[in-house]
């Protein structure tokens, strides 16, 4: 009976197999026959006297003639759709080799942003991560790429062996609207940690690229004293341990303090002989940016402090936050050296 269980289940998996190929062949086939239309759009607008007119008379008529003879989806919409797709992807050899690798409702998702580096970042994260439609228009509503810390000093002091950037890797904010947490008020971390827990996927995605959870509550023993890192998730990209120490209030010197001590304390007891530098995130509610620079994180490769937000912001609100945080890490980055006392780390912070 097991045998015939097992032969079943490979005779699904092949016949899963093709038709994922099928559909894979599908989107791409369409995705470059769209850019075509676009192309042949374009260079029939061209030959037009009156371009504008033209264009708004040719796209009419040409989607009366191709919902007759083909049916739905030739709206005038769509055929406006096909030539903004060309001309915002103008060289064939991007349509061939990144567009296609997805299917047309990424792409017509991805094309609506302006920024060409954080359009080349959602076209290889969705093919790379495999997001859903519905993922890839979460990381484009919370936009993801510009909460991704490629401003501070991309991550890495020269001679690294990571082989990625910490700056394609830590955000912030960080958005967190699907633990459906309370808009306001004191929240206490027992209750944002069990929240993470509950939502881990999402939590995960919301992350990036590489991650997988470790564990909650980790001890790290000394010999004299017992300490509880909130969650532990390790990066195979970056070849090393994150620690996230959650806050609920305003983040403060001593918290600060205490992920300096979780990080060495770590590093020396858990981190293997492949790894590199663990890092280390303060997820907190609030912070005081002169409580950041005039601490270890100033100088720090391996600490950050990201706030959290508990609702999804308007997109005016997030790009006022990023602007906000650029300028303050901006500031950071030409303010002078920190004197060898201001560095100390606080360990007697609890």
């Amino acid at each position: 009976m097991s045998e015939l269980s097992t032969f079943h289940t490979d005779i699904k998996a092949i016949l899963e197999q093709a038709r994922n190929k099928a559909r894979s062949a599908v989107n791409s086939a369409m995705v470059e026959a769209y850019w075509l239309i676009g192309q042949r759009i374009v260079q029939e607008e061209q030959r037009g006297s009156s371009r504008a007119v033209y264009g708004e008379r040719l796209l009419a008529s040409l989607s009366q003639a191709l919902s007759a003879s083909l049916g739905k989806g030739f709206s005038y919409a769509n055929l406006r759709n096909f030539r903004q797709f060309y001309l915002t992807y103008p060289d064939p050899e991007i349509c061939y080799t990144v567009c296609s690798k997805l299917s047309w409702s990424h792409n017509r998702l991805i094309m609506r942003e302006d920024d060409a580096k954080a359009r080349a970042y959602y076209l290889a994260e969705s093919a790379a991560q495999q997001w859903t439609v519905r993922q890839l228009e979460r990381n484009l509503q919370s936009r993801s790429f510009q909460r991704l810390l490629s401003s501070q000093g991309s991550g890495d002091q020269a001679g690294s062996p990571r082989s990625e950037s910490l700056g394609d890797f830590i955000k912030d904010p960080y958005v967190l609207e699907f633990l459906q947490l309370p808009e306001s008020g004191q929240l206490k971390e027992c209750d944002l940690e069990q929240a993470i827990i509950d939502e881990l996927q999402k939590f995960l995605l919301e992350l990036g690229k590489g991650f997988s959870f470790v564990a909650r509550q980790m001890r790290i023993s000394t010999e004299t004293s017992h300490f509880f890192i909130d969650l532990v998730f390790y990066n195979y990209l970056l070849k090393c341990f994150v620690i996230i120490d959650l806050k609920t209030g305003k983040l403060t010197h001593q918290d600060i303090g205490q992920m300096d001590m979780y990080v060495r304390m770590f590093d020396d007891l858990k981190r293997g002989e492949d790894d590199n530098p663990t890092i280390g995130i303060i997820l907190c509610d609030s912070k005081d940016e002169t409580v950041v620079k005039y601490s270890v994180i100033q100088e720090s490769q391996q600490l950050f402090a990201s706030k959290y937000q508990r609702i999804l912001p308007t997109e005016e609100e997030l790009i006022a936050e990023i602007e906000r945080e650029k300028r303050l890490i901006g500031g950071r980055s030409h303010a002078q050296p920190l004197s060898d006392e201001a560095a100390e780390p606080d360990n007697n912070a609890p």
